[in-house]
């Protein structure tokens, strides 16, 4: 697998030291997103419009579960939650049930508001618990100890309530109807599981669905999950403490203990989603609304276009070395600061509205030259740099309907089927969002991401985010919905959708399907997607760079943008995603 990977260093700059963290975010790229197809199959199709509504996902059966909800006269927040229902059957292997997230709302003439719906760690959880002596490595990622407290059901049932127009009874129909009748398995999960095969095989619950017989689903073949319809029909009679309180509250508890795990009934009823303001910039002349902390996404993304301000990106030319070198750079100051400053608010103190200034963006863009500088003179210099700690499972959805609102939700077990426990009775994919905490200082997580003592564990605490979901407007108008999946290069693609539509004047399709680069700091390495012109490798390579070229892609954005009165979709053909219009 590293063979390629390796013939695309830059032999004098490398250094040797360097040589196991980048090949862990090499490979961490690799098998998060080995189901996505290869950068050069990933052509731009045509635009697809509609008046009334349109909605992205990353597979097509949710988004025509958010178009049916549109239809039969739901708004943009209806819309979402059903295809985010929808996906939790049709897609397990990048959201579910047992996971949790963020979602940005833009309700017509009102403000943007987040509800955050993020797991958090259980009342017995305590920051040395990975520490024990004789406990696996990676308890953290697989099995009862990896997992947080679920967040969806609750941040979904809290949106509609507040939002919505339709019974939780008719948003749950189209997830009903999938589980039950069964579905075609797509491109994104017959890969998984064939490439991950050895992996999954291994847990007897997901066996049991994924592997009949002990082989892979295949593309095509249909699929029923038989489990998730009583779950689904109990929530739609019960609302959401059945799943918090009621008996899907103890499958799941169960399922933790038996594999080790300290979730508890009282974890699970104690759970609360948290209403947030977003935070907020002004770029080219339009409004950039997106998440504040416990995402890391939204301050990295304004750090950098504060940066980026300063130059005409446009006149530099569309992934050319020059702009590709200034976006790497104004990305290592942002990502060098996420690792010094960021956590849950709720817990630590976040200097927001200094990371988020002007006047500090032209500090940091001061440092920007021509050449790649060493990793410790990157981002604030208040704080010592750390030594390193930390989608596959993640999946993002974008819709604005026919009234002007717009919703952003992004989704997330993780990595791939979370820890790989499946609760028995209800036949739940619990997630292993507790590796996104400092779980074990000086050690890279499942991301290879830098973070500091702000994200340790705590009970309670939400776990750093790379979490994305951001809305564009204009004179208070929705312009552009958008976020992705893939771990931290959820930020660097969010990002730089962002770039191609407002700096370079893109389309929706066109934005979303070119190639990406991808840079978090540390490992200090540029991920290129293998598409880039040769010349323009090189000349990053004699800027400093250390370039690794990635055969696979590796973030899949989703996005709608708003032209007059037509609506414009676009889902990521990395994942195989296509949007849905009415």
């Amino acid at each position: 697998m590293y063979k390629s990977l390796r013939s695309t260093r830059v032999g004098r700059t490398h250094s040797k030291r360097c040589s196991p963290c980048l090949l862990l975010l090499a490979s961490t790229l690799l098998l998060t997103l080995s189901a996505f197809p290869t950068a050069s199959d990933a052509a731009a199709p045509p635009a697809l419009g509609a008046k009334n509504g349109m909605i992205a996902t990353d597979h097509p059966l949710a988004s025509q579960a958010g178009a049916a909800i549109l239809k039969q006269g739901g708004n943009a927040v209806d819309a979402i939650c059903a295809a985010v229902f929808a996906q939790s059957v049709v897609n397990p292997l990048g959201s579910g049930l047992g996971g949790g997230g963020f979602l940005l709302v833009k309700m017509a003439n009102k403000p943007v508001r987040v509800l955050d719906f993020r797991e958090r760690a259980p009342a017995a959880a305590h920051r040395a618990m990975y520490l024990k002596k004789g406990l696996s490595k990676y308890a953290s990622q697989t099995g009862g100890l990896a997992i947080a407290i679920p967040g969806e059901v609750r941040g979904c049932a809290t949106a509609i309530q507040t939002y919505g127009k339709l019974p939780l009874k008719k948003v749950l129909a189209p997830a009903i109807r999938f589980a039950r009748h069964g579905f075609p398995v797509g491109h994104h999960l017959a890969s998984g599981l064939k490439y991950r095969r050895k992996r999954y095989i291994r847990f007897r619950e997901l066996a049991k669905v994924f592997y009949p017989k002990g082989k892979a689903l295949k593309l095509g073949e249909t699929l029923k999950r038989p489990r998730l319809v009583k779950t689904f029909l109990a929530l739609a009679k019960h609302g959401p403490d059945v799943f918090y309180k009621g008996w899907i509250a103890k499958d799941i508890v169960a399922a933790s203990k038996a594999h080790g795990g300290i979730l508890t009934l009282n974890d699970l009823a104690n759970y609360k989603v948290t209403w947030r303001k977003p935070l907020q910039t002004t770029y080219r002349g339009y409004t950039i609304h997106t998440m504040p902390p416990p995402s890391s996404g939204g301050i990295v993304i304004i750090q950098a276009l504060n940066m980026l301000r300063k130059k005409n990106l446009r006149k530099l030319g569309h992934n050319s070395s020059g702009y590709l070198h200034l976006l790497s750079e104004a990305l290592q100051h942002a990502f060098a600061d996420r690792a010094r400053f960021l956590g849950d608010t709720d817990f630590v103190k976040v200097p927001l509205a200094w990371l988020t200034s002007q006047k500090y963006a032209n500090r940091l863009w001061k440092r920007v030259t021509s050449k790649v500088k060493p990793a410790k003179q990157y981002g604030s210099q208040r704080l010592p740099t750390t030594a390193p700690h930390r989608g596959g499972g993640t999946s993002h959805l974008s819709v604005v309907d026919r009234f002007g609102n717009a919703v952003a939700l992004t989704t997330t077990i993780n990595t791939g089927f979370g820890s790989k426990v499946m609760a028995p009775r209800s036949g739940i994919i619990l997630n292993n969002e507790m590796d996104d905490f400092t779980t074990r200082p000086g050690k890279p997580n499942a991301f290879g991401l830098i973070q500091s003592h702000l994200n340790e564990i705590a009970p309670g605490k939400r776990p750093l985010s790379s979490m994305s979901p951001t809305i564009v407007t204009r004179k208070g108008k929705v312009r552009l919905v958008v976020g992705g999946s893939g771990g931290p290069t959820i930020i660097t693609g969010t990002l730089q959708v962002l770039l191609n539509v407002l700096d370079f004047g893109m389309n929706v399709s066109d934005a979303v399907s070119r190639s990406r680069i991808h840079h978090q700091w540390m490992p200090q390495m540029l991920a290129i997607e293998r598409d880039l012109p040769k010349d323009v490798v090189v000349n990053l390579k004699r800027r400093g760079h250390r370039v690794f070229s990635f055969r696979k892609p590796f973030t899949a954005v989703q996005a709608v943008e708003v032209k007059g009165r037509r609506r414009y979709g676009a889902s990521d053909p990395r994942k195989y995603g296509r949007p849905e219009g009415h």
